[in-house]
């Protein structure tokens, strides 16, 4: 069981910190300047010059996909695209309806109006949600009992960016009101080297080539984790009195943060050594493995598990959670004795 006491926050981890919003400078601010996802920008470039040519708000938009990918920034640059306003709120903030009424009344036409974590919202939230999203339109109800009475009242014209890591979650009559969806994969060795040269050169601090390669192949494929690893790295080399960060200062810096080749840190290789040694690799039910780790279940599938079967070390099959040979191979160990792998 991994040890609460001894549990911090894991570099690695794609969720985000008031450390990555004091770095705000490293977000891409333009649809040229952001990195990768290369078919969906093409189709964003479009819809965006469409509605900039009407003079419309652009369409609702859908951003589905893990943490750390990029789904708040490419809210933020479609505003900027657009020359729109941004407003940002997360979903459990919405508490009750006077707080989506006192952003919608707000808000200027054409704004960009992002909701992080969009399958948190409250039924009533989401239902008030539809008419304006359809009609710009709030409906609100006057007085109370016999007396009361439903006014709507008029919203300016304006574009939903809703963002989840959890699809599935999020209700069909929801889903069917956007108009555009976009599925974020995570992003392959080319583009997170191009993702480290660029922040390194906002960071004013040089990388060799084969630095940015090992960097970003330890990275899990999320720009969030090789930004903070890179400003990790620029310590280490700062500590070391170099002014470019080598290959051997993010060996050594991986080594002491126990990240390994593959990006995976010392919670992620416990999650599959406990598979391995208390359930003979599996299947084990998710419930049952969250205790066996000393985690939350949400945590469990939001954080932990998205790459590990991305590196195809984990699979979920209906009976449960089973590691996979390449997980024996990676953590240097062998199936007991009957444990036949598939």
């Amino acid at each position: 069981m991994i040890d609460d006491r001894d549990k911090t926050p894991g570099i690695v981890h794609p969720e985000a910190r008031e450390e990555d919003e004091r770095e705000a400078s490293l977000r891409p601010q333009r649809l040229g300047e952001f990195l990768g996802q290369a078919v969906m920008k093409r189709n964003l470039e479009v819809f965006i010059a469409a509605a900039r040519e009407r003079r419309e708000s652009l369409d609702h938009l859908f951003l589905i996909g893990p943490p750390g990918l990029g789904k708040t920034t490419l809210a933020q640059v479609v505003a900027n695209e657009l020359g729109a306003d941004f407003k940002q709120t997360i979903a459990p903030a919405l508490d009750k309806p006077k707080d989506l009424a006192g952003i919608l009344t707000t808000i200027t036409e054409k704004t960009v109006f992002f909701i992080d974590e969009i399958h948190r919202l409250k039924p009533a939230i989401e239902e008030m949600l539809y008419i304006a999203m359809e009609d710009y339109e709030l409906d609100w109800i006057i007085g109370q009992g016999p007396a009361a009475r439903t006014i709507r009242i008029p919203v300016p014209p304006f574009t939903l960016v809703g963002a989840t890591t959890r699809a599935g979650n999020v209700s069909s009559p929801m889903v069917s009101r956007f108009g555009i969806t976009c599925r974020f994969n995570f992003y392959d060795q080319a583009d997170m080297e191009a993702i480290v040269r660029r922040s390194a050169g906002i960071l004013h601090y040089a990388i060799d080539d084969d630095a940015a390669a090992l960097l970003a192949a330890s990275s899990r494929g999320t720009p969030r984790v090789v930004n903070r690893l890179l400003r990790r790295m620029r310590d280490f080399a700062q500590v070391r009195k170099q002014e470019t960060i080598s290959r051997e200062v993010v060996a050594e810096g991986l080594s002491r943060l126990e990240i390994d080749a593959l990006g995976l840190e010392r919670y992620d290789r416990e999650i599959l050594k406990v598979i391995i040694e208390r359930y003979s690799g599996g299947p084990v039910g998710a419930e049952t493995l969250a205790i066996s780790v000393g985690e939350a279940v949400d945590t469990l599938e939001d954080y932990y598990e998205p790459f590990l079967i991305q590196a195809g070390l984990l699979q979920r099959t209906p009976r449960g959670r089973m590691v996979t040979p390449l997980a024996y191979q990676h953590l240097n160990m062998k199936p007991r004795d009957g444990v036949t792998l598939f």
